[in-house]
């Protein structure tokens, strides 16, 4: 329970946000981790090899494929989904004991893993960012510079049959404008927070039915 807010009494939030490539979904993430002090990233595995500025640990868990694919075997993952050519596992373990400290774990993960946690009926609450059309998407993919042309054309494929699984959200977040869209995100996240099953009867009932 926050001293600050004794009315809250609650287990952490599971947020999934997740995006088609090149959205812009993980610079949205990291503004909601300097808005919300107690929204921390559940760090997750991959076998892809780092990017230029990426830290091991801080970013990702950086392993190769026996590493990971022996941690499926042992049930490490809460989901895990191949994308791109790569692997990429949520720790359960992780996620599990910062939802028990009151801390909202924040999911940067693929429509595949959304899929994945839906099925299993993980309680959560699942956001989808879009960019305003298809040919913008393909304007940040080729402007970024990090991919190939055939490598965009391929990203751009998997894009068109993610964003056809709308259904499997909660919120859809347009990113026309990154600031708007970071107000939407966390305009959501404060919705959550303040949802009923979040209040803490006891200090309802002292409070109000002494």
């Amino acid at each position: 329970m926050s001293s600050e807010r004794p009315w809250v009494q609650r287990r952490g939030l599971l947020m999934a946000v997740a995006a088609p490539s090149g959205a812009g979904k993980t610079t949205l993430c990291v503004r909601m981790t300097q808005r919300f002090e107690r929204l921390r990233y559940a760090i997750s595995y991959t076998t892809r090899k780092p990017r230029v500025g990426e830290v091991d640990g801080e970013h990702y868990h950086f392993v190769d494929t026996a590493r990971f694919k022996r941690m499926v075997s042992e049930g490490a993952f809460l989901e895990w989904a191949e994308v791109h050519g790569n692997f990429y596992g949520t720790p359960r373990a992780e996620v599990e004991a910062m939802r028990d400290q009151g801390i909202d774990v924040l999911l940067d993960m693929d429509v595949q893993g959304v899929e994945t946690i839906r099925s299993l009926g993980v309680a959560g609450v699942f956001c989808l960012i879009l960019p305003p059309s298809y040919e913008v998407l393909r304007d940040r993919l080729v402007t970024r510079g990090k991919d190939s042309e055939d490598e965009i054309e391929r990203r751009l494929t998997i894009a068109v049959k993610e964003i056809a699984r709308i259904d499997l959200f909660d919120y859809v977040i347009v990113n026309d404008d990154l600031e708007e869209a970071a107000r939407t995100l966390e305009s959501v996240i404060r919705a959550e927070h303040a949802r009923r099953d979040h209040i803490d009867r006891g200090w309802f009932r002292g409070a109000f039915f002494p």
